[in-house]
């Protein structure tokens, strides 16, 4: 037991250290795709198949909950025996690198970093027009009705939140379970992101898959608040304050998860972040995430980008503390 626990610590450092370094390629992507457009394009399908709005709400959610346990299990099974087969052919350290390699992809450390820097490049090179532009790749609100601080606390509040969901909780289950826990999650995950909306559609149908996302991001989200207040203090933010914010307001967000990371990036840097927001043309009330200022900047997304890099770390850090345990355990 503690031997594999070791050996799926160890594969998800090397992931974490791989993805950092190096990314997603894009040339791998234009050739094959990505892991998460396979397990999306398998969800559609099941989705069109099985979401059949002629049918009663209990049945809606019945046939998204076996939809939900088909792809987990489906993709839990495939990935296991892939890494069985590594560690069979190539032997316990280039197995161990080959799943690293493999579990690389299903992180967002570097992506994330990228994407977010963008809406930071943007406003400081090109305006506001930038800004929106770049902001409206990885958020789902309506960017014609941000100002120059609505584009910067979006772009933070999707780095907090992501580095829950797109970083810590892959983490979280891959330390656990190795290749085929990471990708379990990435399934529920992208399942989540695909059906688990309150729609006409969706509403029944994904039912499952958002109550599932929520229970298997639980961890992660606390971890990640955690994480980001470790490194406030290494940087010398008020990390006293993102404590506070983290007890005081994330439980007020919609998201029982998101206001973890949210609180904690927010009061770290002084800021309020969440609040009422527009997607599309729909105001979506939500609590307020810290006590600080709203008119956030650029200036204020260049330091969560620093505090995000830094939360990184400390979670590799951790992992490799945990991991040592393990093979002193071993040992003895």
């Amino acid at each position: 037991m503690i031997a594999s626990l070791t050996g799926a610590l160890a594969v998800t450092l090397l992931a974490l250290l791989v993805e950092a370094a190096f990314g997603y390629p894009t040339a791998l992507f234009d050739a094959i795709r990505h892991p998460v457009v396979w397990v999306g394009a398998l969800i559609g399908g099941l989705d069109r198949w099985l979401n059949d709005r002629d049918l009663s709400a209990f049945h809606l959610r019945l046939r998204g909950a076996l939809a939900l346990l088909f792809v987990i299990g489906l993709v839990f099974g495939l990935v296991f025996l892939t890494q069985l087969a590594c560690l069979i052919w190539l032997g316990r350290w280039l197995g161990a690198l080959a799943l690293a390699i493999l579990g690389s992809s299903l992180f967002a450390q570097r992506s994330l970093y990228t994407h977010v820097a963008a809406v930071a490049d943007g406003l400081e090179q090109g305006g506001i027009e930038a800004g929106r532009a770049a902001v409206s790749r990885i958020v789902g609100r309506n960017p014609d009705r941000l100002d120059e601080a609505g584009v910067a606390r979006a772009a933070i509040e999707s780095l907090a939140e992501n580095f829950s969901d797109g970083v810590v909780a892959p983490a979280f289950w891959g330390g656990w379970l190795g290749l085929a826990g990471m990708a379990a999650y990435k399934a529920v995950n992208t399942a989540d992101s695909m059906i688990g909306h309150r729609t006409p559609r969706h509403q029944a149908f994904g039912w499952a898959a958002a109550r599932f996302d929520d229970l298997v991001n639980l961890p992660a989200s606390r971890l990640s608040a955690l994480f980001i207040l470790l490194a406030a203090m290494l940087m010398g933010a008020d990390w006293r304050a993102a404590g506070r914010a983290v007890v005081r307001d994330a439980g007020r967000h919609r998201s029982p998860n998101a206001g973890w990371p949210e609180a904690a990036m927010a009061g770290a840097l002084g800021l309020r972040l969440a609040g009422p927001r527009i997607y599309g043309e729909t105001l979506v009330e939500d609590g307020w995430m810290g006590d600080g200022r709203a008119e956030a900047t650029a200036t204020d997304l260049r330091r969560a980008l620093a505090l995000f890099r830094l939360a990184c770390g400390v979670q590799m850090a951790v992992i490799a503390v945990l991991a040592l345990l393990a093979v002193l355990s071993v040992s003895r």
